[in-house]
């Protein structure tokens, strides 16, 4: 039985990458028919720009507000002991897609260059009229990639009610134990509200979204003065009902027809100031000391000015773990800034190789303006490289909505997400096509 079981994974795997390189090999094609005006150097967001004035600086500033403890003890005492990340996965009841099995429309959200050389999509029907958002994984949960027992990818989905700022937040717990079955079920992001007796859903889209030690930080849209929630991985209260409320109804609790909600521990304000700056991509840098939170904002193209990227150191206090280093008024200040020309980034990333004096900073950016497909950048205080494609090396190969990007250092893979499909690739790829 086990030797039968490795040659089905095998034939999968074969299958698998044999579609992931059809993939590839179709989209390649596609590139080459993207005007090489649109691989000039105009498109070239040049060297990072330090920020170091107290004016640049106390932009980027948040600060810090808990939710009252009493408040998720009302909470939790009105509708039963939280659970943890085991019980949720534990009743998974969706499944994802290997890429063999997704459609060839469905795979064009897939980056050209360079290829996936692991890709799911989502089951139709659970997905259907929600957006998919940001992706973190227990990779940056723990430094040895699992939680728990288990390898663990959570992914966020926005509903779909026609606006910028969407709907109702949610985040799917995906079982990434054996990679030829991922499956996942749901739960529906909230805020306490009314001294913990009742909760309001997270009415907002999550393009970032960090899961550090037990926290799980996510970005909130424009709509809202907080820039981001937090919420406690321990703190998963169960659904009482299956209605499409939220919150206490009659006869018992409701999350929009979710089986788990996660009520919000945390969350940090905007600075008080003009041009404050919203993170509107997050991922976790265990390269730096202590390990810190890398946030970059959206610029829309066609604006006229440049995007700012920055980071949080993270706390070491345990009695504070998995939140951001704060002084003693409660705020969190950036301890390293930049700006780019680089507009619409969708995706950011922080990682400094074995034995170089800086690290890389990796942009993935939406096509915003145009048409297909967005690019994917290296940048540091020196220069700019994007990946290339196509016979006129054209740079637009990446993923058309660029979403965020999640480093798994114990796989070497970066996590990221595109309209349907959930995918990965080696870092080392991602280097090679930049070289």
């Amino acid at each position: 039985m086990k030797q039968r079981g490795r040659h089905r994974r095998r034939r999968r795997g074969r299958a698998l990458r044999a579609a992931l390189a059809g993939a590839a090999l179709a989209l390649t094609g596609a590139a080459t028919l993207i005007s090489a005006s649109q691989a000039t150097i105009a498109d070239d967001p040049g060297a990072l720009e330090p920020l170091t004035s107290a004016a640049e600086t106390d932009a980027l500033r948040l600060t810090e507000h808990r939710v009252p403890r009493p408040w998720l003890d009302r909470l939790s005492t009105a509708m039963g002991e939280p659970v943890g990340v085991d019980a949720v996965l534990g009743s998974a009841d969706h499944t994802l897609r290997d890429a063999a099995d997704c459609t060839a429309g469905e795979r064009e959200a897939l980056p050209v260059s360079p290829a996936a050389t692991r890709a799911y999509c989502w089951e139709e029907g659970d997905t259907e009229g929600w957006r998919p958002g940001a992706v973190t994984t227990s990779g940056d949960a723990d430094e040895d990639g699992r939680w728990g027992a288990h390898r663990v990818i959570l992914s966020a989905w926005t509903r779909d009610d026609g606006t910028p700022e969407g709907g109702l937040a949610r985040v799917s717990f995906v079982d990434a134990d054996d990679p030829d079955h991922l499956s996942y079920t749901s739960a529906l992001l909230a805020v306490p509200v009314d001294g913990g007796h009742d909760y309001r859903g997270l009415a907002s889209p999550v393009s970032g979204m960090v899961w550090y030690q037990d926290k799980l930080l996510v970005t909130a849209g424009s709509g809202d003065r907080d820039a981001l929630y937090v919420y406690d991985v321990d703190r998963v209260q169960r659904a009482t009902t299956d209605a499409d409320a939220v919150g206490r109804v009659p006869g018992g609790w409701a999350a929009d027809g979710h089986p788990y909600v996660l009520p919000a521990v945390a969350s940090y304000r905007l600075a008080d100031t003009d041009g404050a700056a919203r993170p509107g991509a997050i991922s976790l840098d265990r390269g730096t000391v202590p390990d810190s939170l890398v946030a970059s904002e959206r610029v829309p193209a066609g604006d006229d000015r440049p995007t700012r990227l920055w980071r949080y150191a993270f706390g070491t206090d345990p009695a504070r773990t998995g939140l951001p280093a704060t002084d003693s008024s409660g705020h969190v200040d950036a301890v390293e800034a930049y700006e780019t020309g680089a507009a619409e980034v969708g995706g950011v990333l922080s990682h400094r190789p074995a034995g170089a004096a800086r690290p890389d900073w990796y942009l993935g950016r939406a096509a915003g303006g145009h048409d297909g497909r967005g690019t994917l950048w290296r940048q540091d205080t020196e220069d700019a490289r994007a990946t290339e494609c196509g016979a006129d090396r054209s740079q637009r190969c990446w993923s058309g909505q660029a979403g965020s990007l999640s480093y798994w250092a114990q796989t070497g893979e970066v996590w990221s997400q595109s309209g349907p499909m959930l995918f990965a690739l080696p870092l080392t790829s991602i280097e090679d096509a930049l070289d």
